[in-house]
């Protein structure tokens, strides 16, 4: 039997790189999808092209050519309004929630006393508030199905390690270990377990960011910090990420909750 047979995921940030992925991964092993995705620019401090209406429809075609059923949204996780329409809009057509992987966030690149106030929040309401307001909009669903779920926090190598250059980007995703131990606590009683995963530099168009570069040039002793001991890969591939997401959301990961998985090419431990 596929690992998530007749259920349901809700996955934002859908419209490509890591989401796209875990959407048909997630198809691919019997689940409908509830995709979602702001398609357009958020600033004009991310250093990489947004994702488009093209990209989420080519998601929704990719989905379905695996048999499954998709409902697509745009919206913006920084507004609960949002979130919670399309909640409740993809629980009316499928029925259920089972899984939820809270995947939409950016980049941006400074040093924290250079950058202007909207970049540090910015990036704190898309990157932390936004997975609280996809959280608090999911659960209730959840708990009113009884059955259970898992639900997949989506941080970064920069919630277990600090980096350089990047104070509110590594502040938002420390913060997402603490709402994951904490949503992990509070929904335990009702069968739902709460994880997070930790990628190093991925394989996407976030993770090829050309400000990463510049930033890089004119404060070289950063790059000690993005150097990891794995010998032979430079970044994880999407599928990487994705083995680990649907391993959490499977029930092979039953007794798993609370915990932070990291894939990172090492480069934490040093």
């Amino acid at each position: 039997m596929a690992l998530l047979e007749n259920k349901v995921a809700f996955v934002t940030g859908a419209a490509r790189g890591q989401g796209r992925n875990h959407a048909v991964r997630f198809a691919q092993q019997g689940a409908d999808i509830i995709a979602f995705d702001l398609c357009a620019s958020v600033s004009d401090d991310v250093g990489y092209p947004p994702s488009t209406p093209e990209d989420l429809a080519e998601t929704a075609r990719l989905v379905r050519a695996e048999g499954r059923d998709i409902l697509t949204v745009v919206g913006d996780v920084r507004e609960l309004a949002a979130l919670q329409a399309a909640v409740d809009a993809g629980v009316e057509r499928f029925g259920r929630l089972d899984v939820v992987v809270a995947n939409a966030g950016i980049s941006t690149w400074n040093r924290f006393w250079e950058m202007p106030e909207e970049q540090w929040i910015t990036m704190i309401d898309i990157n932390l508030n936004g997975v609280w307001r996809t959280l608090s909009a999911s659960v209730p669903a959840m708990i009113q199905g009884g059955r259970g779920g898992s639900i997949i926090v989506v941080s970064s190598a920069a919630g277990i390690k600090a980096g350089p250059g990047a104070s509110h980007y590594t502040s938002a995703k420390h913060g997402l270990v603490g709402l994951t131990k904490t949503a992990a606590i509070e929904l335990g009683e009702f069968g739902i377990r709460v994880n997070s995963v930790h990628p190093g530099a991925v394989d996407t168009p976030m993770g090829q960011d050309a400000n990463v570069g510049r930033l890089l040039a004119r404060h070289p002793r950063y790059v000690d910090s993005y150097k990891w001991p794995l010998a032979g890969l430079n970044k994880c591939s999407v599928d990487d990420v994705t083995d680990a997401v649907l391993y959490l959301a499977s029930d092979r990961a039953r007794a798993i909750t609370g915990s932070q998985m990291v894939l990172d090419l090492g480069i934490t431990t040093i």
